[in-house]
């Protein structure tokens, strides 16, 4: 699934391509707002697929989650104790107090755009409330060591030590799901390096001015981080049940600090 670079540093995306894949990114952002101001109690995951795969394609787009690898939806729908790829279907009713996160992509004139959230349906139990801010939280400061001159898991562990900080601010116990993680993105969804949420610093391939990686924590509130893969050969699941939260953006490296490729509507 991962390409190889044979230099050892991550590829360089120039001006123009960046622009095209914000391009794309813009679209992933707006399907992201659109499924959760859609997500009622009541509402099922089919019906928030359905709403954005309409919207990707009005867009000019193609969602590229569909048919991806076999996978059947346009989004990845993972509510309470699933973790990722969850299948949208018709039998998964949203109710007051789930948390929903949603995955999405969008090519767009070849390029990709991938990104993801978590939100309530509702209010949400304090714990489950505070996992998701420090999840969110994770992210945007994992996205601050996207820097030219930084190694590939310098990222992997400001994601790791902001997880420890959030803890201690938030006051709830987080685990790290081992052996899910970002990735490189450009013309393909999936490209090389695989990225960690945790590990030492200083090591893997180099960043430059232009190196773009899709930064995605996944956290489960509790100690426990143990997960399963359903029968549908997609879902993972909490084996204790216990909930997670996701939050994903394409991030690019610049001069001026990392740039958010796959940016929400102002306000979201």
């Amino acid at each position: 699934m991962f390409g190889r670079s044979r230099k050892g540093v991550v590829g360089a995306r120039t001006p123009g391509e960046l622009d095209a894949m914000e391009a794309a990114g813009r679209i992933v952002g707006r399907a992201l707002v659109a499924a959760r101001d859609a997500a009622k109690p009541g509402v099922t995951t089919a019906d928030l697929d359905e709403l954005v795969e309409q919207l990707i394609r009005d867009s000019g787009a193609i969602p590229s989650f569909k048919g991806y690898e076999g996978f059947p939806g346009s989004i990845c729908s993972s509510v309470n104790e699933v973790v990722v790829h969850g299948i949208p279907g018709s039998t998964t009713v949203l109710s007051e107090g789930d948390l929903v996160s949603v995955d999405c992509g969008a090519i767009l004139d070849g390029w990709h755009g991938d990104s993801a959230w978590s939100f309530g349906v509702g209010v949400l139990d304090p714990g489950v409330e505070a996992l998701n801010a420090a999840t969110r939280e994770v992210l945007a400061e994992g996205m601050l060591a996207m820097r030219p001159g930084h190694r590939l898991t310098d990222v992997s562990h400001e994601l790791e030590l902001a997880t420890r900080r959030a803890e201690a601010k938030y006051g709830v116990s987080l685990g790290i799901v081992d052996g899910f993680g970002g990735h490189g993105i450009g013309q393909e969804m999936h490209e090389w390096p695989f990225l960690a949420n945790e590990g030492k610093p200083g090591r893997g391939p180099k960043l430059q001015v232009g190196s773009v990686l899709a930064i995605e924590p996944m956290l489960v509130l509790g100690g426990e981080t143990d997960t399963e893969t359903l029968a549908d050969d997609w879902t993972v699941v909490t084996v204790d049940g216990a909930v997670a939260s996701h939050w994903e953006h394409t991030v690019a490296v610049t001069e001026d600090g990392p740039r958010i490729l796959t940016p929400r509507p102002e306000g979201a």
